[in-house]
């Protein structure tokens, strides 16, 4: 009996530690990433991710470290992910808008603009931004023609 409680104890204390371990993987990884320590926040990013691999702020926060090292196609990967799991993340949907004008994808950021101005809560005032920019780039192309 007594060895039924012990290892009852156990697996009770092994499943609370695990479980408040992904909470902080988050947390801390947010901490490093706000203090511009983007290896260390990167890598308590992924970890999360491995322990919560639904948690779409951490696919955008790693979309975040990507850009600012300036690598495209990790940084697409993640938005997309974070777009996935959660179609209307307005941040993540204004990134996507902004890689996809300097690529000059301009279907592609009609169609995401216009669902970002319907799921924008916060960044409301980007679409203005946004409209401008396109409207910029097509009048190039006309006047080069």
């Amino acid at each position: 009996m007594k060895k039924l409680f012990i290892y009852t104890l156990l697996i009770h204390l092994f499943f609370n530690i695990t479980g408040s371990a992904k909470d902080n993987f988050f947390d801390e990884a947010k901490n490093m990433y706000d203090k511009k320590k983007l290896e260390d926040s990167k890598f308590l990013f992924q970890r999360n991710i491995v322990f919560n691999p639904k948690d779409a702020k951490s696919y955008l926060y790693l979309a975040k470290i990507y850009k600012s090292e300036e690598n495209e196609r990790e940084e697409i990967k993640y938005l997309k992910t974070t777009l996935l799991l959660e179609p209307d993340n307005e941040d993540a949907l204004y990134m996507l808008i902004d890689i996809k004008l300097k690529n000059s994808n301009f279907s592609e950021v009609k169609d995401l603009t216009k669902k970002f101005k319907i799921v924008c809560s916060i960044l409301c005032n980007k679409t203005k931004s946004i409209d401008e920019r396109l409207k910029n780039i097509e009048a190039k192309d006309e006047s080069k023609q």
